[in-house]
């Protein structure tokens, strides 16, 4: 049995932060990071896939897949704040626990 947590368990830690952080970073860096606006679409649709999920697991695999291009695999441009920083660190972590829930090794998908 894996100690990684797993993807509902990270939704719930992560997600209240990231609805805060995300809107900010995008006002605040999007003039200059015109690509923080796709990623803070992107956000907004798996929150809320996740969220009408109930206890089915989302499909996201489009989503992620567009957020790791958008984000170049969540690579933090050198000119942002450590908030910038934080989403793409969250958005990663997330991203993470919902491809091993897709392992068919995973004993704890979501």
């Amino acid at each position: 049995m894996s100690n990684q947590p797993t993807f509902t368990e990270v939704t719930e830690a992560l997600f209240p932060t990231l609805e805060q952080y995300v809107p900010i970073v995008a006002r605040v860096h999007g003039k200059n990071h015109p690509e923080f606006h796709d990623v803070h679409q992107l956000f907004n649709a798996i929150l809320e896939k996740t969220l009408t999920a109930d206890t089915k697991k989302p499909d996201l695999n489009e989503e992620f897949i567009q957020l790791r291009a958008v984000s170049n695999n969540y690579t933090v441009p050198d000119d942002v704040c450590e908030s910038y920083e934080a989403v793409y660190q969250m958005l990663a972590k997330v991203d993470q626990a919902y491809q091993a829930s897709l392992s068919p090794r995973s004993s704890r998908s979501i």
